[in-house]
């Protein structure tokens, strides 16, 4: 598996790593896999293939102590990355942040019991608390990196004039957005600032939320309680327009002799600043996406790939309202 440099300060990572949401159950996230060792078999698998890049966050479920057991006794072979800034609440509950310097500590030590690690690679901000300055919550999480409990510092969905004022606080090896063919907003004024700072853009959700990868035709498709249908892309003929362009990409993925999802990531990978991190609950799933990593592309099928899903294609928001509130904070 190819490596990158996680910014200019930044540990060395696998070029693809593995989204681990999908692998919690409970709190907000009520999906995931069941079994532990389903779970810890998937990540170990990751593993083997050289997918050595792990990012979960405490909001997840019981993600992290599922990735915690699967890195026992690998520790170091894992670049580790998880999040704080949501509270946890009841399933359809308002979404809250909290970015206040107690609650970081606390957060990182509760993450810390539950990954059942002594410190975490990248400790990333999930998302901005508009109450407090960045200027304190970065301030808070770079005690965390001189008590040693944290290695690095990252943010999630952040504009670029945040970035500036926290990367003043403590240098940001990464920032996390939703970056894909379907999902190009970080190319306004994002990743600019981000690669003139010397910052790595880490990419979720780079299979549009799975259109990319071909894995549903309808609505019906999609699990009943799959919180993906409340998103806007996914409501009425936003759902069938995005299909339909996504068809394109299966199209050219099919005439070169690869699948949809190993050409979307490929897409990304051309970026080099780029580290994307497909989720899946599928050991198949993550065979195919490791697979992303021998796809070459040429000009002019990068140019095919932009004719036939240009920039603002995609049809619908990237959140619902009360989820796009807390975008580019």
């Amino acid at each position: 598996m190819e490596q990158r440099q996680l910014g200019h300060l930044g540990p060395r990572v696998s070029a693809i790593g593995l989204g681990c949401m999908s692998l919690g159950i409970g709190d907000v996230y009520s999906s995931g896999i069941d079994s532990d060792d389903a779970a810890i078999g998937l990540i170990r698998r990751a593993l083997d293939l050289g997918i050595t890049f792990l990012d979960t966050a405490d909001i997840y479920g019981d993600s992290e102590m599922k990735v915690g057991k699967a890195i026992h006794g690998r520790r170091d072979q894992v670049v580790l990355a998880t999040k704080f800034g949501f509270v946890q609440t009841q399933i359809g509950a308002e979404e809250r942040i909290d970015g206040r310097p107690d609650y970081v500590r606390d957060a990182c030590d509760r993450s810390l019991r539950r990954l059942g690690v002594d410190d975490i690679d990248v400790y990333y901000l999930h998302r901005v608390d508009a109450r407090v300055p960045i200027e304190d919550t970065v301030g808070a999480m770079a005690d965390l990196v001189q008590q040693g409990k944290v290695r690095h510092l990252g943010l999630s969905e952040v504009s670029a004039a945040t970035l500036r004022r926290a990367h003043a606080v403590h240098p940001i090896a990464a920032v996390q957005t939703e970056y894909s063919l379907f999902s190009r907003e970080a190319e306004d004024d994002l990743l600019p600032a981000l690669r003139q700072l010397g910052v790595a853009l880490v990419a979720y959700s780079p299979l549009g939320r799975g259109f990319l990868a071909g894995r549903f035709r309808k609505l019906e498709d999609l699990a009943a309680d799959d919180w993906r249908r409340r998103n806007p892309r996914f409501q009425g003929g936003a759902f069938e327009r995005n299909v339909v362009l996504a068809d394109r990409i299966r199209e050219l993925a099919a005439a070169k002799g690869y699948t949809p999802a190993q050409l979307a990531l490929a897409w990304l990978l051309t970026r080099e600043d780029v580290v994307p991190i497909p989720g899946t609950s599928s050991v198949e799933r993550l065979e195919e996406n490791a697979g992303a990593i021998d796809v070459r592309l040429t000009r002019a099928e990068l140019d095919e790939i932009e004719r036939v899903s240009p920039r603002g294609a995609v049809v619908g928001e990237r959140y619902h309202a009360s989820g796009a509130a807390l975008l580019n904070g």
